[in-house]
């Protein structure tokens, strides 16, 4: 695999333009050879066998020049000068002179180091502004542990712990490690802040103060007696002004716990605390660890790419100027930092000590997760079922034909009752179906959907295993149905009304499988998928992430699916079945929960629009909330005109969801997508676009506006002779799940815009334990 390509897979998705532009350089590169090439090849200069170059050093805000040691005939083969400025914040800006501009063609290179310049002043400056922020967070970590551990101490051995604290006042009830970088070659490297992952007391005695020296990174790890600045030892006493955070429980928060301004709770010192604070702690230290290994792996990529387009132009311009620049580009920060690889050996080591108990390759396996691997049975099976349930689909349709049941009136009111039975099956296999592609086009454009879902890294289904469950599903549910209408259809068994709970029994298999708490099937997937869909019922108790009402607008997508499953209720609960055709309609009660089920899920989506809306303050919040409240007046009024018919009704129905049909349609291309933008460099779109063609973005709106209206068919009710009976409705349904996914492509691709452009590339772990500002002292 050529570089260039390697470079672009391995970038982080939300990062890469803070990346080098390699392809960019690369195409200045040509520009050079192509200019070579016409005006014939260049007299070969003198290689020298020692090249050096001058950059300008710095002393305070007064830049001074300074010379490398070099002897007099490199002079004339010199082929660049590198000087830096000292800007604020104690950052380096590096600016390259090409010494042979006036030769031939020389202009196409200044262009080609001034961009190189631009290239690494942007990446070194992001590298150093990440190293800050981990730093920070690692100092954050830090005082996490001080209260973990005394709240182990407090919770796991409360005698021994209160024996010591009164007896030593609180004081030396552990040894306490501190983290300092020294580079015995480079005596100018920065310092970095102190930061101490505090051991956990071991029968809460003073331990013995140790030196260590990490051999491959020069981390030099001292006790408490080392330096006056570095941490001193986790005291009891931390407890008094620490709180529980309120985060930690977010899943479970009530109105009342939103109103309440306080950040915090009293600590309880019980063990179901401190097991809360141990596994929420544990998700900040693979957060960070995670953090810390792609910043790791940024500058090495970073430093590797400027190596080979620095060789790329000594080949194509025959000039000697890769080992000047590369030491340049070695002494920068990104070059010459070793903070993240100290911090990575420091997490390593307390994260195995504190919570895989010492056992080294079971902590490794939880800061570094194994990458899912493609499997080919995956793709074999996908193949399989997808044949099996065209075949099955097939024969369904070549049964019906042959029995002649719709030509029979009886059979026929039977086939209509059972229909509602089996299309909710056939609206969540078509869902299935659409959104395997959707992850199919997500991964093909690069959109992070793992990360801006939230799922655990390595856990997440791509496109081939929702396609084969989408296959498997309906290959089972078509076999189902076959063998209920065979066995109900054959004249020696007409009378054999048990088949009637084969549709009843296929749902208790399918929730079966989704709840079922053994490793099978993607055991983590369904979990997420019953979290989430419990954190929509119990909306606005439950803080709302994207997933949650990702969730939730595709519930709205599945009114008819709803429906059809409320059937089951009647279809079974009121006995239907033992007469063999739906008077369902007849039922008050049923009536009641027609209206209730069509609005259950934009309510939902008004409630989470409520709580987000308590939580974050924003006014986009109320205007969402009232385009669903407009979307809920328009389907109660349509619901109400399909039960109740008249003229009164049906106006009503067609102006309310005019109405809601433009608000929500104005929302899906300026909100959701981002689209249509003021001064836009892609006319009437934004000015990132992932997808080349634009052509794609304005036959998506075009098509939103479409699949939008469609809805309009059911309140005008145009006569439409090939479809008969709910067929309309149907057909209506399955539009909206089409532009139902077409949505979900676009608004994640918006989403992954937005995080590109903010680099944001983590998901933010609450930390369980919150220092009262008021009694606690700032450490020095």
């Amino acid at each position: 695999m050529k570089f260039g390509k390697d470079f672009k897979k391995q970038m982080v998705p939300e990062w890469i333009e803070a990346y080098m532009d390699y392809n960019g350089l690369k195409k200045i590169l040509q520009d050079i050879h192509h200019s070579r090439q016409s005006k014939g090849p260049p007299t070969p200069s003198k290689v020298s066998q020692q090249q050096s170059v001058l950059y300008t050093g710095f002393s305070g805000l007064n830049p001074r020049p300074r010379s490398v040691h070099q002897n007099k005939g490199d002079i004339e083969d010199q082929v660049i000068d590198v000087s830096t400025t000292q800007q604020e914040g104690s950052t380096k800006l590096y600016n390259t002179k090409f010494l042979k501009s006036s030769e031939e063609g020389g202009d196409t290179e200044v262009t080609f180091f001034n961009k190189l310049d631009y290239e690494l002043n942007k990446v070194n400056k992001f590298y150093k502004d990440k190293v800050e922020e981990v730093i920070k967070e690692a100092t954050e970590l830090n005082k996490q542990m001080d209260a973990l551990i005394a709240l182990r101490i407090r919770v796991e051995k409360p005698d021994i712990a209160q024996n010591n604290f009164l007896g030593r006042g609180g004081r030396d009830l552990g040894n306490s490690v501190a983290l300092e970088v020294t580079s015995p070659s480079r005596e100018k490297t920065p310092e970095v802040k102190p930061v101490d992952l505090t051991p956990e007391v071991d029968n809460a005695t003073a331990s013995s103060q140790e030196n260590a020296i990490s051999r491959e990174d020069n981390v030099v790890v001292r006790g408490k007696e080392a330096d006056s600045g570095i941490h001193h030892a986790t005291e009891l006493e931390v407890l008094d002004r620490v709180k529980m955070s309120n985060a930690i429980e977010n899943s479970i928060l009530t109105i009342r716990g939103i109103l309440n301004d306080s950040k915090g709770k009293e600590l309880s010192f019980n063990k179901e605390e401190l097991r809360k604070a141990e596994e929420r702690l544990k998700l900040a230290f693979i957060e960070f660890y995670r953090k810390l290994r792609l910043l790791k792996q940024y500058s090495f990529i970073n430093l590797l790419a400027f190596s080979k387009i620095m060789k790329k132009y000594e080949k194509i311009a025959s000039r000697n100027a890769s080992k000047s620049y590369m030491k340049i580009v070695d002494s920068s920060f990104l070059g010459s930092s070793e903070k993240v690889a100290c911090l990575l050996d420091r997490v390593e080591d307390a994260f195995i000590k504190y919570f895989s108990k010492f056992d080294r390759r079971e902590g490794m396996k939880l800061l570094r997760p194994k990458f899912k691997k493609e499997k080919h049975r995956v793709t074999f099976f996908s193949g399989f079922f997808f044949g099996c349930a065209i075949s099955l689909l097939v024969a369904a349709i070549l049964l019906v034909e042959a029995k002649k049941v719709l030509d029979k009136e009886q059979q026929a009111i039977y086939m209509n009752s059972i229909y509602p039975l089996y299309s909710f099956y056939a609206y969540i296999v078509l869902h299935m179906l659409f959104y395997s592609a959707s992850i199919y086009f997500w991964r093909r454009y690069k959109v992070n959907y793992a990360f801006i879902f939230g799922f655990k890294q390595g856990t997440e289904l791509g496109y081939r295993e929702v396609f084969l469950l989408s296959t498997g599903l309906a290959v089972l549910v078509l076999s189902t149905f076959l063998i209920h209408l065979h066995i109900k259809m054959d004249s020696r068994t007409h009378q054999y009304d048990s088949v009637d709970w084969i549709p009843l029994g296929l749902v208790c298999v399918i929730l079966l499988i989704t709840i079922c708490p053994f490793n099978i099937m993607y055991r983590s997937s369904r979990f997420f998928l019953t979290r989430c869909f419990f954190h929509c019922i119990c909306a606005p108790l439950c803080t709302v992430t994207l997933a949650d009402f990702f969730l939730a607008d595709h519930l709205t997508s599945q009114v008819q699916a709803l429906r059809s499953f409320e059937f089951y209720t009647c279809f079974y609960g009121w006995g239907r079945h033992i007469k063999g055709e739906s008077k369902c309609h007849e039922l008050d009660v049923y009536n009641v929960f027609y209206f209730i089920v069509a609005i259950v899920p934009y309510w939902i989506r008004f409630l989470q629009c409520v709580r987000r809306l308590c939580e974050e303050k924003e006014s986009v919040h109320a205007i969402n909330g009232f385009r669903y409240f407009l979307t809920i007046v328009a389907v109660a009024i349509r619901t109400a005109f399909d039960l109740k018919k008249g003229t009164t009704w049906k106006v009503l129905a067609f102006v309310s969801s005019i109405i809601a049909i433009m608000f929500n349609t104005y929302w899906d291309i300026f909100v959701d997508w981002g689209l249509i933008q003021k001064n836009s460099k892609n006319f009437l779109l934004r000015d990132k676009l992932l997808v080349s063609h634009r052509s794609v973005y304005f036959t998506a709106m075009v098509l939103d506006m479409i699949l939008r209206f469609a809805w309009l068919q059911l309140v005008l009710k145009f006569n439409v002779s090939a479809l008969r009976g709910d067929a309309i409705t149907s057909l209506c349904s399955c539009l909206e799940i089409l532009r139902r996914n077409i949505w979900s492509f676009f608004r994640l691709e918006n989403e992954h815009v937005n995080n590109v452009g903010k680099y944001r590339a983590f998901k933010s772990v609450p930390l369980p334990f919150y220092y009262d500002d008021e009694n606690c002292e700032k450490d020095d």
